[in-house]
């Protein structure tokens, strides 16, 4: 792909907020209630980016739901004690809607809780367009999400970026037609997402803005 882009889309979670220890707790509270000492840290690592349900189907599809209004209520209980935003984030968005970039969030979250983490980090000037969980049928990696805040943004595949933590993002927005870029700060490692063949990946949030794609003349 080449040419200029003008509209990014970013997932929320691990890749513009820090939410990585939040979810991390929320996993150990819930899995530990159910599974007294079974699951450890690293082994609620990979539960890290598909949807919550998916997640607890994958463990006990007969109490999935029950333990995802459990996860749920612990996660919005702490959040706002936990949750920061990564460096140089701030600084990266406002600079993109200052250049005129269309933006959005393209989150596997439900948007209540997107909502809470964009309004913390005061971040929620910045997004005219959030497609969260509750708005699709297929969450990422299907294309689904990603063509959605691109149809509400009135942009095209051709002229846009989908950033985020985790291969879901990548393969979504590949899926779609974007451009790609990982975030090394993953939780799952640089490595990790390299095996996904972004197009980037960014060391600080602030590198988007000196890809060729951006850049101005």
């Amino acid at each position: 792909m080449t040419g200029k882009i003008n509209t990014a889309l970013f997932d929320l979670d691990g890749t513009l907020i820090n939410t990585n220890e939040l979810i991390i707790s929320s996993y150990l509270h819930t899995l530990n209630h159910y599974y007294p000492g079974k699951y450890s840290r690293e082994d609620v690592i990979p539960f890290m980016g598909p949807p919550l349900l998916e997640t607890f189907e994958s463990i006990d599809k007969l109490r999935a739901q029950e333990m995802m209004t459990m996860y749920r209520a612990y996660n919005i209980e702490n959040h706002d004690n936990i949750v920061t935003i990564f460096d140089g984030v701030y600084e990266a968005i406002k600079e993109l809607k200052e250049k005129g970039f269309k933006l959005a969030i393209v989150s596997t979250k439900l948007s209540d809780v997107v909502e809470m983490g964009l309004k913390l980090t005061k971040l929620d000037e910045f997004f005219e367009v959030v497609v969260a969980l509750d708005h699709v049928t297929k969450a990422k990696p299907d294309p689904e999400p990603v063509l959605l805040a691109l149809e509400k943004l009135k942009a095209s595949p051709a002229e846009a970026i989908m950033v985020g933590d985790n291969k879901h993002d990548i393969l979504s927005g590949k899926n779609a037609g974007t451009l790609t870029a990982g975030v090394a700060w993953t939780l799952k490692g640089k490595a990790f997402l390299q095996e996904y063949n972004p197009d980037y990946i960014f060391d600080n949030m602030k590198d988007i803005l000196s890809i060729p794609e951006v850049q101005t003349s």
